[in-house]
């Protein structure tokens, strides 16, 4: 049984989340919290498996009782998002940096058109990540947070000529996904092409996000398109990415894989079709099986193909199955990612 905490300062919405996640027979919710004070107290008392954060309360707002408790009560926390503007849905991915693993949309009402499928997303998600076994964090200061990344090894993997970097992620990717784009230069001389599976309408807010602390610029993928060097590319929603020989994104409205549109697989097939050894394909934390085949296609094909170590994934399953399956040259943690595209972008 997983034991559940709710955290919002709206007694409606407290209620209304513990009747969704009740309604599964694998939790049990054990506390609903009102304030972030609160929160943490509970936190320590109930020892919940997972808990579920708003980010807008008074006095603490959902990121300081996250981070406040990642620093004394180590818990997964969901984030439940009930707004899709840009700058708010920035905001709540700031969470993250704070220990919390996912974001997901709050639920509407029964009569929403969406409402099922974001009832089944908000159960998946704590079902999930109230397994996954998270750390202490400890208090650092602002300028240690504002430290760049430092490299301090580089590795030798013998290609040349790489033209496209393709990177695929999921649950956990997020986070995985800010420690290798604000590693990479402002001046790296490929595109790169970004597949994150997220809730729809959340895309615009993810990447203001991220281009706060991306090395390189960032924008969200339009069809038809010349990718250019120094720009990371993010697949839009709802639709599939990928690429053709003359570097032109195409963007379809082609059917799912493995249930996701956009989908890792899809962009990875284009990726090892058109660019062969002139490529390099990463498959960060997830789950699931997206992208993994194809990654060994790419792998094939003579392209370097890199997965996200299990030490540093969220969730394991697209990084092992990739592994599982001969797909990956090598298996590394965001940071060391990093230092192997940098190589591997300056040998074009």
């Amino acid at each position: 049984m997983i034991k559940a905490l709710i955290v919002d300062d709206s007694k409606v919405q407290r209620e209304f989340l513990a009747h969704l996640l009740s309604s599964d027979p694998d939790i049990r919710v054990v506390g609903l919290a009102a304030s972030g004070a609160e929160a943490i107290e509970q936190a320590k008392k109930k020892k919940p498996n997972v808990i579920t954060m708003d980010i807008h309360m008074p006095e603490m707002d959902g990121y300081e009782t996250t981070r406040l408790i990642m620093e004394t009560v180590p818990t997964p926390i969901v984030i439940v998002s009930g707004s899709v503007t840009t700058k708010e849905v920035a905001g709540t991915f700031k969470s993250l940096e704070a220990g919390a693993l996912a974001v997901v949309l709050y639920p509407q009402g029964f009569e929403h058109p969406d409402f099922a499928a974001l009832r089944m997303e908000l159960i998946q998600t704590v079902k999930l990540m109230s397994e996954v076994k998270v750390v202490r964090r400890f208090p650092r200061s602002r300028k240690e947070q504002a430290k760049p990344l430092r490299l301090e090894q580089t590795f030798e993997n013998g290609m040349s000529g790489i033209e496209i970097i393709a990177i695929g992620a999921s649950t956990g990717g997020p986070i995985a996904l800010e420690k290798i784009l604000s590693g990479l230069p402002a001046d790296l001389p490929v595109p790169v092409l970004i597949v994150q599976h997220i809730t729809a309408g959340f895309l615009p807010g993810f990447k203001e996000w991220l281009s706060k602390t991306s090395g390189i610029r960032l924008k969200i993928a339009e069809n038809g398109e010349e990718v250019r060097a120094g720009i990371g590319y993010i697949a839009p929603d709802n639709f599939q990415m990928g690429i053709d020989r003359r570097k032109i994104i195409k963007l379809t409205d082609g059917p799912p894989e493995h249930g996701l549109k956009p989908s890792v697989s899809y962009l990875f097939r284009t990726v090892a079709q058109n660019f062969g050894p002139n490529a390099a394909g990463i498959l960060l934390t997830g789950m699931g099986k997206d992208g993994a085949a194809e990654l060994k296609e790419m792998k094939e094909k003579g392209a370097l193909t890199v997965v996200q170590n299990e030490e540093s994934s969220v969730v394991f399953g697209m990084p092992g199955e990739a592994l599982k399956i001969g797909a990956a040259d090598h298996a590394l943690s965001p940071e060391k990612i990093v230092e192997i595209l940098i190589k591997s972008g300056s040998k074009k």
